[in-house]
């Protein structure tokens, strides 16, 4: 006799399996006109701090650059009609990727600021997290601090660097 929880599971995988052949199988057009539409959206955003410090401006506008870049590309493998589905499945998984770490960055950096009152930057990039910080004079305690609140984001163990800038 099945129970409910293997039906729930055996319904979810389903579900799933079949999303994922749709995608797949979905026409290059419409993956064209919805990425056109991704990047009109970038374009209409709004900075909404003015008082971020010009090296955390300059940090965060090259990691944005970059991470344009990497998706422009994805986009591209995407709604090649020569793509095989498997450079299609890893080009979604990596898009993927890179929207999740986005989150995980922007979720740090708004606790650092909130919590510690200090305006900062992270990247995150495999288990590595780099975190520069604006502040005079670099403090062990502070340093700590951060490095406590950034490991606790995560499950694996993570190598977090800090740069204090002035």
């Amino acid at each position: 006799m099945i129970n409910r929880k293997s039906i729930w599971i055996l319904t979810l995988f389903s579900l799933i399996l079949v999303l994922s052949v749709y995608y797949i199988t979905m026409p290059s057009e419409f993956l064209e006109t919805a990425s056109k539409n991704v990047d009109n959206s970038k374009q209409t955003k709004e900075v909404t701090s003015t008082k971020e410090n010009e090296i955390i401006s300059t940090l965060k506008v090259e990691n944005e650059k970059e991470r344009n870049t990497k998706i422009t590309e994805l986009q591209t493998i995407l709604t090649k009609k020569d793509a095989t589905s498997e450079e299609k499945n890893n080009a979604y998984e990596e898009l993927k990727t890179i929207n999740i770490l986005k989150g995980k960055e922007e979720e740090i950096s708004t606790k650092i600021k909130d919590e510690l009152k200090l305006e900062n930057f992270v990247k995150i990039k495999d288990d590595q997290v780099r975190v520069v910080v604006i502040k005079e004079n670099q403090d062990a305690k502070i340093a700590t601090d951060i490095m406590n609140l950034v490991q606790s984001n995560f499950d694996s163990k993570m190598y977090i660097s800090i740069k204090f800038q002035k």
